[in-house]
């Protein structure tokens, strides 16, 4: 199962840890320190280089993965519950 997060990017969503909105996570310091930890050890990917909305946590190879995208949170939420929905027959 994928989840699209824009421009040509695709994760599978048995890989997604995390789904995060940019504007209220990054009011936390510790949100802020991930961040810049996660961008300084090369694990940021971003999606798009427009106005971020969110940021999207997973864990691939045994590394962690954050992309940065444009598409808001509750839209990749939406996603990623109508691609499990779907493949699994379920009404949600």
């Amino acid at each position: 199962m994928y989840l699209h997060l824009g421009q040509s990017t695709v994760i599978t969503t048995k890989n997604l840890l995390g789904i995060f909105d940019m504007d209220n996570t990054t009011v936390m310091k510790s949100t802020r320190d991930y961040l810049n930890k996660a961008e300084k050890e090369g694990q940021v990917i971003n999606v798009s280089y427009e106005l971020p909305k969110s940021f999207v946590v997973c864990c691939e190879n045994n590394s962690k993965k954050v992309y940065i995208a444009q598409i808001s949170p509750s839209t990749l939420l939406k996603r990623a519950k109508e691609t499990v929905t779907n493949n699994l027959g379920l009404n949600l």
